[in-house]
């Protein structure tokens, strides 16, 4: 790659790492970048990863710091979302390409009804208690959702949000912090699949992270002060 090219991967990695924080979505930037730079459809799914994961888990840390979760907390949604992601990735490596376009296509049409659907839940700061059955169907939908992300990366974290606010009943601040630590678990499983397959570029994808990564850090510091209504737009925006 020339320079220039290298500052243009860290700059969409950087406006990448904040969308994914703040919402999701940002791999709709990041894939097709990879893939302008030469990358078969395949090689930068996998690639993607590196990035994904170095922003999860530094956004993850950064609202860890901020006392918006604790670990246990997390656990029973982080199982399903990781049983699924392995069982998306090993899908993955073998799936056609036009399926997965098409795909992703009617997934995100739908996602943006849901997201205007019923504003008042988006925007609620405080928790409310669901019941043990919610809690079991909340499981298999985050089961799924992890499917989806080991199969592609792009709009899980609005998958995950969307089950979060709506299924678990969690406010949208809190939702996001969850989201990312959940991500980090999925993709971390996946990206070892997509190592063991041969389909990462780890040059491409360190620089990608090195963007992503702080992208990630400035987004859990401004999600709080921001507030719901705000992220909520930058949802809609982003779908």
């Amino acid at each position: 790659m020339e320079w220039y090219m290298y500052l243009a991967v860290i700059a969409a990695g950087l406006f990448a790492g904040f969308v994914n924080t703040l919402a999701g979505s940002g791999s709709l930037i990041t894939l097709p970048l990879l893939m302008f730079l030469g990358l078969p459809a395949n090689i930068a799914n996998g690639t993607n990863r590196i990035g994904v994961l170095v922003q999860s888990a530094i956004s993850s840390w950064s609202f860890r710091q901020q006392k918006l979760f604790s670990f246990r907390e997390t656990v029973w949604m982080a199982i399903p979302a990781v049983a699924g992601s392995i069982a998306g990735s090993l899908i993955a490596v073998r799936i056609n390409e036009r399926i997965m376009e098409l795909l992703i296509a009617g997934l995100l049409i739908f996602m943006f009804f849901v997201i205007l659907y019923k504003p008042e839940k988006w925007l609620r700061e405080q928790a409310v208690a669901i019941s043990s059955r919610q809690r079991w169907l909340v499981s298999v939908v985050l089961f799924f959702i992890g499917v989806y992300g080991g199969f592609i990366q792009a709009g899980v974290g609005i998958f995950l949000l969307s089950t979060l606010v709506l299924g678990a009943g969690l406010g949208l601040t809190k939702a996001n912090a969850h989201k990312v630590l959940i991500v980090t678990a999925l993709t971390g499983v996946a990206l070892v699949i997509f190592i063991l397959s041969g389909q990462v570029r780890f040059m491409y994808g360190i620089i990608l992270a090195v963007g992503q990564g702080a992208g990630g850090w400035i987004a859990s510091r401004v999600a709080v002060s921001w507030g719901p209504k705000v992220v909520r737009i930058i949802l809609l925006v982003t779908v």
